[in-house]
């Protein structure tokens, strides 16, 4: 059984599939067949508990007693749907996630064990998620976790992917046969979408951690995980001491919308005092300064749960001509990063796993390089973090030293 993360993925083992939505709460759970451009060919492909079978997909309600599910037979899923999304929303009208900590469990539909679990973090004012697809990519039927939560419950998430919804005259029930016409989900009359026609759904925002707010200065990791916006800074001081443990940045990246895989390579440039060049690690070099920085190695597709490329860092070990260092993300095969989406890096303690710090990179440019995050020793001895996200047109690590020194 896998542990799922947002946005991690697995290859499916078995050709149907269930996935099972419990909470502490009552959920109404809902399926939607997706085509290419990532609407619904037509009504009939929306599956919930007015309409509960359609091409492949079917729809079992627990009774108030176990989870709703939708199954998923991917042997009997027409040709030209691409995706399977499975959607989650509270059943008491106007309630929200806060609080409530739906646990998606993915099973073989055969024999009921369980393939994969995922459990959304940081959940808040959402009425409705998408909260794990079916996808197929490359022959190859898979399963992704997304948690992505909508502010205007099950009918913005319906609207958004092309269903027709209307108003319900009084809170819809369940019904024991679909109703001859248009579907009337359990929700609130529709909001406008959350996003454009032809993009992905625009997440409602979850409580967001820790941040340091513009020309407020630096903050410390004292009260937990540090969000990161553009050009902040955080020092990476817990209980008043500087942290001097190995810490590992983590950088991932997924393919635009409907975009093709995307090779990028993650680096880190060192640099002294005077901002002189010290080296560079990269998927050529996994290791300088005598190991103290360390590689993962090379992430072909960007496709995968997690972190795409990993580089450790050893702050005790690391020389003390070393003084500024900079990740940086470039695309060798030339691809901008207008294809790239969901890019980010993050922080973390390699001794415990432990999140520090994360940076999520919410614009994009035609380029094929970008400065992601630096870090830079104090005199104290401590060393603080910027979050950059600064476009630059190079694709390798070597056009990127003159310019993440001048960024230093």
């Amino acid at each position: 059984m896998t542990a799922m993360t947002p946005g991690s993925n697995i290859p499916l083992s078995a050709a149907r599939v269930t996935v099972d939505v419990a909470a502490p709460v009552r959920l109404d759970v809902s399926g939607l067949l997706l085509t290419a451009d990532g609407k619904v060919r037509s009504d009939d492909d929306f599956i919930f508990y007015n309409q509960p079978t359609g091409p492949g997909v079917t729809y079992r309600s627990g009774g108030g007693t176990a989870p709703d599910a939708i199954t998923v037979d991917t042997a009997a899923v027409p040709p030209g749907i691409e995706k399977i999304i499975v959607t989650a929303s509270p059943d008491a009208a106007g309630q929200t996630f806060q609080g409530v900590e739906p646990t998606a469990t993915i099973r073989n539909a055969d024999d009921s064990s369980v393939l994969a679990t995922f459990t959304p973090p940081q959940l808040g004012a959402e009425t409705a998620l998408v909260i794990v697809e079916i996808y197929l990519r490359g022959g190859q039927w898979k399963a992704r976790a997304v948690g992505q939560g909508y502010a205007n419950g099950l009918a913005g998430i319906a609207t958004d992917f092309g269903v027709t919804v209307e108003e319900p005259a009084t809170p819809a029930q369940p019904a024991a046969t679909p109703p001859p016409a248009t579907m009337q989900p359990p929700v609130a009359p529709p909001a406008p979408p959350l996003s454009t026609p032809q993009a992905p759904p625009a997440p409602a925002a979850p409580p967001a951690p820790p941040a340091a707010a513009p020309g407020t200065g630096k903050i410390n990791l004292d009260k937990g995980r540090v969000s990161l916006q553009k050009n902040q800074t955080v020092s990476l001081v817990k209980g008043g001491r500087p942290l001097l443990a190995s810490v590992k940045m983590g950088l991932g990246w997924e393919p635009a919308y409907r975009g093709k895989d995307i090779d990028l390579d993650a680096s880190v440039i060192a640099y002294g005092p005077q901002r002189n060049h010290i080296d560079s690690c990269y998927f050529g070099k996994l290791q300088i300064v005598g190991g103290a920085i360390r590689h993962s190695g090379d992430n072909l597709t960007g496709e995968g749960g997690g972190d795409d490329e990993v580089i450790t860092v050893d702050l005790g070990r690391l020389p003390q001509e070393v003084t500024g260092l900079v990740f940086t993300v470039n695309s060798f095969s030339g691809q901008k990063f207008t294809e790239v989406a969901k890019a980010y890096c993050r922080l973390l303690d390699a001794t415990t796993g432990e999140e520090l710090v994360r940076f999520d990179l919410t614009n994009a440019e035609a380029q094929t390089g970008v400065m992601m995050a630096k870090l830079i020793r104090q005199f104290s001895g401590e060393w603080d973090m910027t979050a950059m996200g600064d476009f630059v047109k190079s694709r390798t690590v070597r056009g990127m030293v003159k310019p993440a020194a001048q960024a230093l």
